[in-house]
């Protein structure tokens, strides 16, 4: 179990880290391309908008040919799209490339999880989940500084470096002993167990998170730009940001497998209802900065239950682990595409206040729906 819990670790680190580059980045794209709120919002939900498109072939995939087979193809197209980022001349090639890289992660995080599930004892599964989770934490806690690096010496060297990593992935993926394929799940298979509240709710759970640090994602380091803050500067607030929120991550797991998945879910939910409404207001960089520093812990302990919750619904009602990742991939994929493009298209037509006083009721009523379903029917 630990050899996979490891294997999987470093495969969703890795791919997190070339997601979270983008985050010092992006102003500089803005400035090199012009980009308008809109376009920079665009870029930034291309990666989930390919996990989007990527996550029931990946669950499919999982099920049907095995978690090795898939995160061997999960890593095969992160390495293709990090060296089209890295060679990429136009904001369309930027796109296609980060499109690309999520439909890889899809299949990525696919395998990798239901390799660590179907490994995992049921009592301690979202201690694991919450582990791997806290690996892709600390994955985007690396992403700001490699995206800082890349701003320093250049984005094709970095970049292709991300490409051998993958590489070095799939050679360790060949040699770990993997579980027989658990056979694939029918649409009406599907269908039904999107009632199980466990999986519905496990999906809302995951995308609630997603529409947050979606929205944060953009508008956070264009505002600090705007205020002064450099590439490095930014970097640096999410490194920290992640380090919080990558030790925060295991203990939640811990306290769900003891305390039930609802009670870490209800401390985020509330959380975030409360930061997001003082989001729009800092008129200094440093006021911004600790903002972003309180949010990423506190709303990231929604993510370990979440997907712990999700696997616990889907082993219910017969679903293989595979197609359970998957519509965790979903659920991450709706609400940070959403988070990133439609966020950042609302910002422009207003401010930045909109989106996020928006997403303080949404968190406001799901914590609201969460605290009555834990009266009615603990989990």
């Amino acid at each position: 179990m630990r050899r996979v819990l490891v294997l999987a670790c470093a495969i969703v680190f890795v791919d997190t880290s070339f997601y979270a580059a983008m985050t010092p980045l992006l102003p500089g794209f803005e400035e090199e391309y012009g980009l308008s709120k809109t376009a920079a919002g665009v870029l930034a939900a291309a990666y989930p908008a390919g996990t989007f498109v990527g996550a029931l072939p990946g669950g499919y995939l999982a099920a049907k040919a095995g978690v090795r087979a898939t995160v061997l193809l999960g890593l095969a197209v992160m390495g293709v799209s990090s060296l089209a980022f890295a060679f990429a001349d136009s904001i369309v090639v930027l796109d296609g490339a980060r499109f690309l890289q999520g439909i890889g992660g899809a299949a990525s995080w696919a395998g990798a999880l239901a390799w660590v599930a179907a490994a995992a004892p049921r009592g301690r599964r979202g201690e694991m989940i919450g582990t791997a989770m806290g690996a892709a934490i600390a994955g985007a806690l690396v992403g700001p500084a490699l995206g800082t690096l890349a701003d320093v010496v250049g984005i094709t060297p970095v970049f292709c470096g991300v490409a051998v990593v993958g590489a070095a992935l799939a050679g360790w993926a060949l040699r770990t002993p993997a579980a027989e394929p658990e056979g694939t799940s029918t649409p009406r298979e599907l269908a039904r167990a999107l009632r199980d509240g466990r999986v519905a709710g496990g999906m809302w759970l995951i995308a609630v998170p997603g529409l947050v640090f979606g929205t944060i994602g953009v508008l956070a380091p264009l505002r600090l730009d705007d205020l002064g803050a450099s590439a490095a500067v930014i970097g640096a607030v999410w490194l920290t940001a992640a380090l919080l929120e990558a030790g925060v991550s295991p203990i939640v797991g811990r306290m769900s497998d003891r305390r039930g998945r609802l009670v870490p879910s209800l401390i985020g939910l509330t959380s975030a209802s409360l930061l997001m409404l003082l989001f729009p207001w800092p008129d200094e960089a440093w006021q911004l900065i600790l903002l972003v520093l309180l949010a990423s812990p506190t709303i990231g302990t929604l993510w370990a239950p979440a997907m712990a919750l999700l696997s616990d619904g889907a082993e219910t009602v017969g679903m293989a682990q595979g197609f359970a990742f998957a519509l965790s991939n979903l659920g991450w994929a709706i609400g940070q595409t959403t988070g990133s493009a439609a966020s950042a298209r609302l910002a422009d037509a207003t401010s930045d206040a909109a989106p996020y006083l928006l997403l303080a009721v949404v968190a406001m009523v799901s914590a609201a729906v969460l605290a009555r379903a834990r009266r009615t029917a603990p989990i």
